[in-house]
């Protein structure tokens, strides 16, 4: 291998290039800092390279993925043959030994031998750029021998009846799988193509290579060619995807898969990013030798006699981005190139995060709302037509459950809160009306409106204030939320979304996780209520068993302990009181009595045994699409299904064995819960006229809690982890829900705000993964299918559910609280909190490689997630005790704890840890630097030619 210990000027001509003969004269390779000991600059591999990926840089288009097949050539009775022995996408496939099936795929394992043959075939063979006379394989295989022949300095050497014997087995008939039947070949291969066509992208190209053992030969054919158009070589490939690459390498006998190996380090090296890209905008040979280099640079060895050869590395879970990579290097040549790292380099790496388009600031009124109207208008309609998938079907099922159990749930807490004056009704009435007018006209119709535990807390508390003061409740309730909207309506005025930009991870993650644990809370909670209303005998005895009874006693029976007569049931006027039915002693104004009178043995471990079974089995179900049982699409199918699967398998269990679980109730009338309100509010009633004044005062509290509430779950939810592609609306969200607040304080509705755990549910049911990924590789994050019909569709049903009373009325409630549970479960593991609080219990030496953990010290971390569990339960406790009326000053006051927590730590941990909150002179700073990085690119313009002269090289052969 070569390295040029000084900086060189590389230079080429090459007519067939685009930019003509003079082309690349005039442009100066910078040479990166070395790599070397021995010097401060390396080969002119790295120049190359870096020049190479500038000149592709900034296009829409990278290269498309390529599909390697390596045919080798061997000897049968019918003569020479082609067969195909491994294939690659981004991993390798071999023939087993018995060619009836591929191999799993694997990691390749070179030699490193093989690639410094590699590298010599590449520099000693002949090399052929933008061959465009091909349209067929026979014409380009004519076309490769006659350029190979004219290029080869030792032609003379292949005689004519060579040519003619060269020709012949490069037209020889490829074989891409051996079988034992013609018939049965044809339906194998056909079959194949059918199902591993659909694993490699449309745009996919293909390259070939050859390998092989002649006799005819006295020295090596190498040939290297990059057709200018991709064609179609027909039955030379195994799918129907035009070429663009070809490798072929014949020669006379030579050690033992000698050729087989470099023919898997032709595969291995392109199926690499980097040298693809350089090797699609190579000019010459350097150009290619450049790449190897690069990537022999890169290469990682494993010695000899510490790992099993013949061991298959599988393929990794997670694979780094190769355009981050790209990125990476040509960042690093640019910045040798400069002579400095630039200071946007610096602020990325230190988590400096820019101002995204949705929370920039215009300076005028509304001009936020203004351009998220803008912003959203041009998708409209395809947040209708983008709904229709199968996957959305599945989304509104599993919402449609939550939001249903959700607002059952929290309606009769209210209920119970505020003497039915809002109850299950008004909670099932109000979630359909609000969310679906949020999801026709929100920013972010992904979002999933819901009463939630801080409102629920401020509700009871302005209850309980209302009835110590002899306060109409419904009226108080009113101007605070008339006070609401309009505060609302000044912070969508003022742009006060801006603000979000200062809610980091930290403040993130603490109000998520008090969320997920309020959902988890709540769902034990209600399964330990169960042992009240169906206790267990726990002192039951099974010698004791004649001892137990319940019978039907009243203190009118007389002294043969009969009923009295025209009470008792017709046909038991002459039976015992013992033998009635606990249905017909309580008709006939007995009452029970006896040991097991509230004794359901069955009811409360059947009710866990639903309720865990549906939490494991949605688990279970949710990650079967990494099954390696039943096909893709079947396991994709479940996965997308198995909050609804889960709840079916465990209702009809219940059905099955006929047991008397509790189930869901849904109001069966439409009419309010408390007879003494109506639909409507009425402003001036029993209150004095001062209270309208008087209710700004709560009202700040609660407009800081619906801020705070609303767009903490807008910044999760439009994280840039989700790939949304549509855009948010932080202030067009705060709208909707400032206007929803005048509605349902008019008609007495409950409040309702984003709800964080079902939301985030929502988006995970709406996740789109590849289809065509590579075999080998999981399936990658697309983004989220954007929408607003799911939404609209479950806020539509959970308005007709009161009508649905017939069929809701057989689903356990325990098996909705064990969807509760799985919500708030897979909420907390989808945060780096919970990670950082499981290291808090790990051995340094067992705890996992996360990237944070190799820049901050452990001590670091550990004091960071100490701080924010510290905050957590505070939230908590404000939130269960009398205190909750400043909780939510108590979220806004998170914000400032993060700022503090810089004095603690340094900018370089928070840029790890959690995010970097915005500083007053960002703006000017960052226009400081843009006309810095324009002076320095216009400095290094005008100093190119002071690299011109060429020094001396040293040489270091690969032979």
């Amino acid at each position: 291998m070569e390295a040029d210990a000084v900086p060189e000027t590389q230079g080429s001509t090459n007519p067939a290039g685009p930019d003509g003969p003079q082309s690349r004269n005039s442009v100066v390779i910078c040479q990166a800092v070395g790599r070397s000991i021995f010097t401060s600059s390396v080969s002119s591999a790295a120049g190359r390279v870096g020049f190479l990926l500038q000149k592709e840089e900034g296009k829409e288009a990278s290269c498309p993925v390529l599909f390697i097949q390596l045919n080798e050539l061997f000897s049968t009775p019918d003569g020479l043959l082609w067969k195909q022995t491994a294939r690659w996408i981004k991993f390798e496939e071999k023939v087993e030994d018995g060619g009836e099936r591929w191999s799993k795929p694997h990691i390749t394992a070179l030699s490193l031998h093989s690639l410094f043959e590699l590298r010599t075939c590449i520099k000693k063979g002949t090399v052929l750029l933008l061959v465009a006379e091909a349209s067929n394989a026979l014409m380009l295989l004519f076309c490769v021998q006659e350029k190979v022949i004219a290029t080869q300095i030792d032609a003379p050497a292949l005689r004519p009846e060579v040519r003619k014997k060269l020709m012949s087995v490069l037209l020889c008939t490829p074989q891409h799988h051996t079988t034992k039947s013609q018939l049965r070949r044809v339906a194998e291969l056909g079959a194949l193509k059918n199902q591993f066509q659909k694993k490699i992208p449309a745009e996919a190209e293909v390259s070939n290579i050859l390998v092989g053992e002649v006799d005819f030969l006295e020295k090596p054919f190498i040939a290297f060619i990059r057709l200018q158009e991709a064609v179609g070589l027909g039955a030379l490939t195994e799918v129907a995807f035009p070429s663009r690459f070809l490798f072929i390498l014949l020669g006379p006998r030579a050690k033992v898969k000698a050729y087989h190996e470099i023919g898997r380090a032709v595969a291995t090296v392109l199926t690499d990013e980097l040298f693809q890209r350089v090797a699609c905008q190579a000019q010459d040979r350097e150009d290619l030798i450049a790449g190897i280099d690069e990537f022999l640079d890169e290469l990682t060895v494993l010695p000899p006699g510490k790992w099993d050869p013949t061991t298959r590395i599988p393929p990794p879970k997670c694979l780094p981005s190769p355009h981050k990579r790209i990125s990476m290097h040509l960042r690093e040549w640019k910045s040798h190139c400069n002579g400095n790292v630039s200071a946007a380099d610096d602020r990325h790496i230190h988590g400096h995060q820019p101002v995204s388009e949705e929370l920039q600031r215009t300076g005028r009124l509304f001009g936020g709302l203004v351009k998220d109207i803008r912003r959203k208008a041009p998708w409209y309609w395809s947040d209708f037509y983008d709904a229709l998938n199968i996957q959305c079907f599945s989304a509104i099922l599993y919402i449609y459950l939550a939001t249903v159990t959700n607002a059952i749930t929290f309606g009769g807490m209210l209920g119970d809160a505020t003497d039915n004056m809002q109850g299950v009704l008004e909670s099932f009435l109000g979630t359909a009306i609000a969310g679906a007018v949020f999801c026709l006209f929100a920013g972010q119709p992904l979002t999933i409106l819901s009463s939630t535990g801080p409102v629920l807390v401020f509700e009871r508390l302005l209850f309980s204030f209302s009835k110590d003061y002899s306060l109409d409740y419904l009226e108080f309730r009113f101007w605070i939320g008339l006070w609401v909207a309009f505060f609302g309506l000044i912070l969508v005025a003022t742009e006060a979304s801006y603000l979000v930009q200062y809610f980091t991870r930290f403040t993130e993650e603490g109000f998520c996780a008090l969320i997920s644990f309020i959902f988890i809370y709540d769902a034990v909670k209600k399964m330990l209520s169960l042992a009240d209303s169906f206790p267990v005998n726990w002192d039951y005895k099974i010698n004791d068993v004649t001892l137990y009874g319940c019978i039907c006693n009243s203190s009118g029976t007389g002294r043969s302990g009969l009923p009295p007569v025209g009470r008792v049931p017709q046909g038991l006027e002459a039976a015992n009181w013992s033998l009635l039915t606990r249905t017909e002693c309580l008709r006939v104004g007995g009452h029970l009595v006896g040991n097991s009178c509230n004794y359901v043995p069955d009811i409360t471990f059947m009710a866990f045994i639903l309720f865990l079974g549906t939490f494991l089995c949605s688990m279970t179900l949710k990650s079967f699409k990494t099954s390696r049982y039943f096909p893709t699409a079947l396991r994709k199918l479940v996965s997308d299904f198995s909050i609804i699967l889960a709840i079916l398998i465990f209702c009809g269990i219940d059905a099955i064995l006929g047991l008397e679980t509790p189930k869901l109730i849904v109001p069966s009338e439409f009419k309010p819960t408390n007879s003494q309100r109506g639909w409507v509010v009425f402003p001036l009633g029993v209150n004095p006229w001062w209270v309208c004044l008087l209710s700004a005062v709560p009202a700040v509290l609660v407009i800081i809690l619906i801020f705070m509430d609303q767009q903490i779950t807008a910044v999760i939810l439009n994280r840039k982890e989700y790939r949304l592609q549509k855009g948010a609306g932080f202030h067009l969200d705060l709208f909707c829900v400032s206007l929803l607040m005048i509605l349902t304080s008019v008609t007495g509705l409950p409040w309702y705000v984003s709800a964080t755990v079902i939301s985030l549910a929502h988006m995970d049911s709406l996740k789109k993964e590849s289809t065509t990924s590579a075999p080998g590789e999981q399936p990658k994050f697309l983004g989220i299918r954007e929408q607003r019909l799911t939404g609209l569709a479950v806020f539509i049903l959970t308005g007709v559910s009161v009508f649905l009373a017939p069929v809701l009325k057989y689903i356990p409630m325990p098996v909705l609280y064990g969807v509760f549970l799985y919500m708030g479960v897979a909420a907390l593991n989808s945060i780096q909190f919970m990670d950082r609080i499981q290291l808090l219990l790990m051995p340094a030496k067992h705890q996992p490689d996360f990237m944070y953990l190799r820049h901050v010290p452990l001590r670091r971390v550990h004091l960071f997630t100490l701080i924010q569990m510290l905050c957590l339960a505070a939230l908590w406790i404000l939130k269960s005790t009398v205190a909750a009326i400043i909780f939510p000053v108590m979220l806004l006051a998170l914000v400032g704890i993060r700022k503090a927590m810089e004095c603690i730590f340094s900018q370089q941990d928070l840029s790890w840890l959690d995010d970097i909150m915005p500083e007053k002179d960002r703006k000017e700073e960052e226009e400081k630097l843009q006309r810095s990085q324009e002076k320095e690119e216009s400095d290094s313009e005008d100093s190119e030619f002071l690299y011109q002269e060429k020094g001396p090289e040293i040489n270091i052969s690969v032979n």
